[in-house]
């Protein structure tokens, strides 16, 4: 009898066309997408929720919420971790539309809005409880 064994690496895949074929239709990932989308972010007033009529464009606040709330569930703090999640992890790839803002542009933005992310973390908790979406443990911390 052999060992399992794993796919050959040079092998050709045949992987889904879509990115929305790689997140379930009942995967959290999907509330907190929505959650973010459910906010005003000019109101919330977090930085460069409004673009400046000149220069690059910036990464809306939006994606850096999404992940710094995905990092929050999942307990990766890191700005580091948070921009190698933005490049491998599928469940990040589908909620940032496959940017990856760098280390430097997530430490940033926690750094720049430090009180609207309180606030906004603060009430994903409440809703996410209110729903029972999450275990206690994962979003109450």
């Amino acid at each position: 009898m052999n060992h399992r064994t794993g796919l050959d690496r040079a092998q050709t895949l045949l992987f889904p066309e879509r990115l929305e074929d790689y997140v379930a239709a009942d995967n959290p990932v999907r509330f907190l997408d929505a959650f973010v989308a459910s906010l005003e972010l000019h109101a919330l007033q977090f930085a460069k929720a409004k673009c400046a009529p000149t220069g690059r464009p910036p990464y809306d606040p939006a994606v850096l919420l999404k992940l710094y709330l995905y990092g929050y569930l999942h307990r990766v703090r890191s700005s580091r971790m948070l921009e190698a999640e933005a490049h491998r992890n599928v469940e990040v790839l589908w909620l940032l539309g496959k940017l990856t803002p760098d280390f430097k542009t997530i430490a940033d933005f926690r750094k720049d809005n430090l009180q609207p992310l309180q606030r906004v973390a603060r009430q994903f908790t409440l809703r996410c409880r209110k729903l029972e979406l999450f275990g206690g443990e994962t979003a109450g911390h």
